[in-house]
Formats: structure tokens, sequence, C-alpha cells
């Protein structure tokens, strides 16, 4: 069942993807060559502690760490470790917490130095279909829309859509109703309402869409080996239109990026 949100609960909800958007935005001042993600998932760990809240993967069905960090052909839930990033890697940074009793969850990659082009133009349509998702995120429409937005953006480029995980509703706890899929038909699935909160998030391949899933229990890679992106945000229905809660703007102050791509989701409330 589909826990619609009050305003007021969307206004905590937002508290809790902001400090996830900060905690990547610090993080994304650390990211390069010669460090570790282990490394990495101390720096979460304490700066979400600092703020006030908990790393809500932390303990999430056994996870030992506070970030899900996934180079290269892992596509998501990577256990952070002393492994050497090194230049022309890709780095999925999954962080999520906990604060006023909600759950903020999103995700970046990153690039490390210079990557090859097609990985970096994959990086850049996947980012790209995070946001035509989001367009479809309106009062009226339904879930599979925005599905259906991602996958064709991505599938015209050639690039495989993951379809055995997905995005999800997100409140007080981190999976709730609905799921989001990244690929579907329009017209399809749950009718989209005023104060529903979801994580979208595309987990697009260089490659074939099919993945392995390790015998950890976690990881999941492509089926060939290559590059996979994962980009997620928050996102809010308010007033019929969709609202971000999170934002990348931190990790572009950090990286010297300038964009406008989250104007038109902007929204005080």
């Amino acid at each position: 069942m589909i826990q619609l949100k009050t305003i007021d609960e969307l206004r905590l909800m937002k508290e809790s993807a902001r400090l996830v958007s900060k905690t990547l935005g610090m993080l994304a001042k650390e990211i390069k060559p010669g460090i570790t993600t282990l490394y990495l998932d101390k720096l979460a760990h304490d700066f979400i502690k600092d703020h006030g809240a908990e790393p809500a993967f932390l303990g999430y069905g056994g996870f030992p760490n506070s970030l899900c960090i996934s180079p290269n052909e892992q596509v998501v839930h990577g256990f952070p470790n002393n492994e050497v990033v090194k230049e022309g890697d890709v780095l999925s940074v999954d962080c999520g917490v906990i604060l006023n009793g909600f759950v903020g969850d999103h995700a970046y990659t990153f690039e490390i130095g210079e990557v090859k082009p097609e990985v970096k133009k994959m990086l850049q349509v996947t980012k790209e279909s995070l946001y035509k998702g989001i367009e479809q995120c309106v009062r009226g429409k339904r879930i599979g829309d925005i599905s259906h937005a991602i996958q064709a953006h991505c599938e015209k480029e050639g690039y495989g859509v993951v379809r055995e995980l997905v995005g999800h509703g997100l409140g007080r706890k981190m999976h709730e109703d609905p799921q989001v899929p990244n690929y579907g038909r329009q017209g399809s699935g749950k009718v989209i309402k005023d104060g529903l909160a979801i994580a979208i998030e595309p987990m697009i391949n260089l490659g074939t869409e099919k993945v392995k899933f390790h015998n950890d229990g976690w990881t999941v890679t492509t089926l060939d080996n290559l590059p996979s992106a994962h980009f997620e945000h928050d996102v809010a229905v308010i007033n019929g239109k969709p609202v971000l809660l999170s934002t990348f703007q931190y990790v572009y102050e950090a990286l010297g990026i300038v964009s406008d791509e989250e104007k038109q989701f902007q929204l005080d409330f």
C-alpha cells in the first residue's frame, strides 16, 4: 500500500534527503585516484553522525557499511573495501540516512580522473534519463510513465536497462510501495497522486542489461563486465508536480560543475 505523505512529513524528508546530498558533496572533494572506498565509508559515517543522523544502510539486512560503493562493472550494493581507486574508474556512491524518523537515499556516479569517452557518455545519458523520469512524476500519470521515459531515453543510445533492480517508495522505511522500475509501458502501474515520495534510480549498463548476483548476497555486476552507471534522486509530488527532495548541487559545487538541470523541479515548501 502506498503511504502518501503530508507536507509536514515531506519537509522532514527533504531534511533527510539534503543531508545525503551534503554527504555526497563532502565525498566529492575526497574522491580521487589513490584513495580507498573504505576511507570514503568512514568519512561518510562520521559526517552523518556529526549531523545528528544515523546511516540508513549500516546493518540494513546485515549490510556492514554506511555506503554502497560500486566501481566500474559493479551495478549497485558494492562493499567498501581497501582496494585503491584508479584513474579512469567510475564509482557509484549510494548513501542513506535516517533523520527525524525519515529516510533519505540517493546516489551519484563519479568519474575518477579521465574516463573513456564511451563511459562518460553513458553516465551523461543515465543522468539525463533520471530527469526524463522525474518529468513524468505528475499527478494523474502512472508509475509506468516514469519507467518508460527512462527506458526509452537509454535504449535509444544502445544501453542495457537493468530489470532486476528498481526504484522505490520512500518514507519512514527505506523501501516502501510502489516499486519504480526503469523499464515499462506508458499508462501502466499505480496512479501518481499528491504526497507520493519515491526514489527514482536508473541503473544502466554500457553493454547487456543482464546482471550477475554474487554469493555475498549483495554485490551485483554486469554479466559482460562492462561498466554501469547509477544516479538516484528523492522526489515528491506537490500540487500535482514533481519536486526534488535531494540535490546534486553540493556535488557540483565540489566538482566545479555548472548546471541548471534541477531548476524546474525546485520548490520552497
